[in-house]
């Protein structure tokens, strides 16, 4: 094994995490690897111009001000912005069995936009095309295939044979981590219940730069809103999650169903859905891993923790881990101190992990606070929130901090 290439930190998975965490660790000196089991050409292709809803990728995402500001400093948020984007500047939110509604707006926070919505590919491509011109070495178009250590130093087994090494070895290889199964971190999950049915549409009303979210005991309607190059303002991208058989139901419609079923679930807020994409759905499952950390050894990302998409903020918690790692890191190499010091990766799993339980219990007291159907709770709910949309500084509190922009 003390023959096979050595780096620094080895990062396996190349998705918006795993890439963004390579990039800005060979920002900071380190020798970084980055593994990714799909071909670059693939994942550096231009996305095609959206002059249908078929045309944008269906994965997209709510990326927060602080979000933001990391691609910034790691020089990639031109190249992203570039192409189709959304900023969004309200937020509106309401109970479809009731009364209860309240509305976030960008310009009470005195800022620009509450967030972006951006497809994932297209997020990727940036950071890949800034990893081309980066000393990341890229072991791309092969999987993992197993884990191994020696010492103080541990890598992984390719299919190909290839094997490589390094101090400290990142998992950002999504929501079925092998290498967190490898290592032997396990972790506490459950089945929501729900599948989220994901895909484009064209609405017959422009979206006006809002994020629609209306909650029913059956599960939660979000209508993000998208950009085409043309500055087309009516397309969406939409994230029903459902029961599992009532997903499963949504799913057998035929596309004149189902269009109609969403029209009448998003109350004709954009008044007819004119076209919808192909559809996909796929379970939810809430994961989170007991510990991110072993020797030589951290998760980030999906691999440590997986929330229901209700808040849309899988990402963000992504990358506040990117963050936190960068931060503990940069401060190691300043002091000389090894990528793999447990102290250095305890100070990681500290910052990140409260945070994250945090944000993840807070989506499941709203799953059940919105999937109980008793008038008490009915009552409660909707008057909670027609009380706290008119409490401005409390409201934007709430908003600032989900955001990650400074109240």
């Amino acid at each position: 094994m003390s023959e096979q290439p050595q780096f620094d930190i080895l990062v396996v998975g190349g998705g918006m995490v795993g890439s963004a965490l390579a990039l800005g660790l060979s920002r900071q000196g380190w020798n970084v690897g980055l593994v990714e089991g799909a071909d670059r050409k693939a994942l550096m292709q231009d996305p095609e111009e959206a002059l249908s809803a078929e045309d944008f990728d269906p994965r997209v995402s709510a990326i927060s001000v602080a979000s933001q500001r990391l691609l910034e400093q790691l020089g990639v948020w031109p190249d992203i912005t570039a192409g189709r984007h959304c900023p969004y500047q309200t937020m509106t939110v309401w109970d479809g069995d009731g009364t209860g509604r309240i509305q976030f707006e960008a310009a009470e926070l005195r800022a620009p936009a509450l967030g972006t919505i951006i497809e994932n590919r297209r997020i990727v491509r940036a950071l890949f095309d800034a990893l081309a011109d980066s000393a990341v070495t890229l072991i791309d178009g092969v999987r993992v295939s197993g884990w191994w250590q020696d010492g103080h130093t541990r890598g992984i087994r390719l299919e190909d044979g290839q094997t490589f090494g390094a101090r400290l070895v990142v998992a950002a290889d999504g929501a079925h981590s092998r290498l967190r199964q490898w290592v032997g971190l396990p972790t506490r999950e459950w089945d929501y219940g729900q599948q989220a049915i994901v895909c484009t549409v064209r609405t017959a009303q422009s979206h006006r730069y809002t994020a629609w979210q209306r909650f029913s005991p059956t599960g939660p309607l979000a209508f993000l809103p998208l950009l085409s190059e043309s500055g087309d303002e009516h397309f969406c991208s939409i994230v029903w999650s459902q029961d599992t058989e009532e997903a499963r139901r949504l799913m057998g419609l035929d596309d004149h169903a189902f269009k109609a079923e969403l029209e009448r679930a998003i109350e004709r807020e954009l008044g007819a859905v004119d076209r919808v994409s192909r559809r996909y759905a796929f379970p939810l499952r809430q994961r989170h891993a007991k510990e991110y950390i072993a020797p030589g050894f951290a998760l980030v990302g999906d691999a440590a923790h997986t929330i229901h998409p209700l808040a849309g903020q899988g990402a963000n918690l992504g990358y506040g881990d990117v963050r936190a790692l960068l931060d503990e890191l940069a401060s190691a190499r300043s002091k000389g101190i090894d990528p793999d010091n447990e102290l250095v990766l305890a100070r990681y799993q500290r910052r990140r992990k409260g945070e994250n339980l945090a944000m993840m219990a807070a989506m499941e007291g709203f799953k059940q606070l919105f999937g109980r159907d008793e008038l008490t709770l009915r009552w409660l709910r909707n008057t909670g929130m027609r009380w706290l949309n008119q409490l401005g500084p409390i409201k934007n509190r709430i908003a600032a901090e989900a955001m990650g922009l400074d109240a």
